[in-house]
């Protein structure tokens, strides 16, 4: 069974940065192959990770419900050819992307295909990495395996850190089994202040550590190049890899 480990947070935390440097983490620390997912509607982990994406899940999910299938082709062979073909393999790891959440209509026939589909794909490989939008309620509607490690990403600020609790207290609350959650605060000048560790204290939620705030990610990511290469000497990176050794270790 795949070991699973999704990332949350609310928007512009860096968390989709973070998914591609624990990508990275796995694939340095021979842990590969690892699958990531991108689960955000605003899709752009493949951004971070340097790849191109044809075709996501949504879209395959979307022909079948249209009925878009060639003659002579079964619904499931045709949705298993599909699937397959938006799967963007990588040197270490390989990338499935979600896409857009559905339109109107049923899409249970579709919804079951592709949940099938991910649990034989999550079973051929010991990692995946899920980047999420804030709430995990697409990992409950499309898989059915649990998550094992669970990283809130939150900023400095109150409203980060008052996210990153309701988003651990969704999680409870939903029919998502989650093994471990930690918070992650990125893009942090200083330590956390006492105010702030108190809220975190008070929410019964572990902190994992500190990822300082590093103008190489932002110079990167202006440039449109991929961060999953910045090289070791960056601060951010260097404090990733940390706090990844240190929780997936543990």
């Amino acid at each position: 069974m795949a070991f699973s480990i999704a990332l949350a947070g609310k928007g512009g935390t860096g968390k989709t940065t973070l998914a591609g440097m624990l990508v990275k983490f796995l694939v340095r620390n021979g842990k590969s192959p690892v699958l990531a997912v991108d689960a955000d509607s605003n899709a752009n982990l493949n951004e971070v990770l340097g790849l191109k994406v044809s075709d996501t899940l949504g879209n395959a999910r979307e022909e079948m419900k249209k009925g878009d299938v060639p003659s002579g082709m079964t619904k499931d062979i045709f949705m298993s050819m599909k699937l397959e073909q938006a799967v963007v393999e990588a040197q270490g790891y390989d990338l499935v992307v979600m896409g857009q959440p559905e339109g109107s209509g049923c899409y249970c026939a579709a919804n079951t295909l592709l949940t099938a589909f991910l649990e034989r794909l999550r079973n051929n490989y010991p990692y995946i990495v899920i980047d999420n939008e804030a709430g995990m309620e697409h990992i409950s509607r499309l898989t059915t395996s649990n998550v094992d490690i669970l990283l809130i990403v939150s900023d400095t600020s109150r409203r980060g850190l008052q996210a990153a609790v309701r988003i651990n207290e969704l999680t409870k609350n939903l029919n998502v089994g989650v093994g471990k959650s930690y918070l992650v605060v990125n893009q942090a000048k200083d330590g956390l202040s006492e105010e702030a560790l108190k809220i975190v204290k008070e929410a019964n939620l572990e902190f994992a550590g500190t990822i300082p705030k590093d103008d190489m990610v932002y110079e990167y990511d202006l440039k449109g190049q991929p961060t999953i290469n910045m090289p070791d000497d960056s601060r951010a990176l260097r404090s990733a890899f940390n706090i990844f050794e240190k929780i997936i270790n543990e």
